[in-house]
């Protein structure tokens, strides 16, 4: 069997991306929370419809591939070295109150690292992809991270998760001490978004804790191919398992890096 190419792959993340979006347009401003998993975090019929017609779309044309996705309990799992991670509504809780920073995020993963990434943002229906090794684009322009190189001039981005535990208070301090040293630092409440605005060069640089892997998945292969230098907030090596991520622009890290380290040590 010949191996699947990469535009096969991109073009289903795509359609994907698009048939989710369209249940999801039509039921902004009638969200029916269907059950929560905590006081904050909502789960929606339409986070349920849009998972539903991402899974099926995709394994309508790789039966055999493996997926994770955020509303489900287990992995479909299989022998494949393809896994599709899908978040089929990032920032839930903002698409309940109709707050404009939303998206659905696709990612393929190919022998355990990340090889094709579709996020969509929306209400403004703005798609970012990417290609291992083949640069990232927005709405089919590549796109490049900014090349602020002072941390005193950047805008940043950063989220806060439901647990209010020690890494919320860790992120909390950050928070105010990057507010004070920077030009900003800006809250939207989805992380998948976050990424793609630091790959585009809208923002400098993005950190949160405590995210889980349909979080990150899509967003970190778009960042990659946008030059980002991605890591833990302790400048460690990035995994999907890892508690925190740390996306900047190749100028700012180091600069980043050694303010966090001051403040949390």
């Amino acid at each position: 069997m010949s191996p699947i190419s990469k535009n096969d792959l991109l073009n289903v993340a795509v359609e994907a991306c698009l048939a989710s979006s369209d249940i999801i347009m039509e039921s902004l401003g009638l969200a029916k929370i269907s059950k929560k998993k905590g006081k904050t975090n909502l789960v929606t019929e339409t986070d349920l419809k849009s998972e539903k017609i991402i899974k099926e779309l995709i394994q309508s044309n790789f039966k055999n591939h493996q997926v994770m996705a955020e509303e489900s309990d287990d992995i479909y799992k299989s022998d494949s070295k393809y896994l599709w991670i899908i978040d089929p509504l990032d920032g839930t809780t903002n698409f309940v109150h109709g707050y404009p920073s939303f998206s659905v995020s696709i990612a393929l993963y190919k022998d355990n690292g990340p090889y094709i990434a579709a996020v969509l943002e929306m209400p403004n229906l703005k798609l970012y992809t990417a290609q291992k090794n083949k640069g990232a684009f927005c709405e089919g322009r590549q796109i490049l991270s900014s090349a602020t190189t002072k941390l005193e001039d950047t805008l940043l981005v950063t989220g806060f998760g439901y647990e209010h535990g020690n890494n919320w208070n860790k992120n909390m301090k950050l928070f105010k001490h990057f507010t004070d040293i920077t030009q900003g630092v800006r809250r939207l409440g989805a992380a998948s978004i976050d990424i793609c605005h630091v790959a585009s060069g809208l923002v400098d640089g993005f950190w949160e804790y405590d995210l889980k892997p349909w979080d990150t998945a899509a967003g970190i292969l778009i960042a990659q191919e946008a030059g980002c230098l991605i890591s833990d907030i302790n400048g460690n090596p990035y995994d999907l398992n890892s508690q925190s991520i740390l996306i900047t622009n190749k100028h700012i890290k180091n600069e980043f890096l050694q303010e966090v380290k001051d403040q949390l040590n």
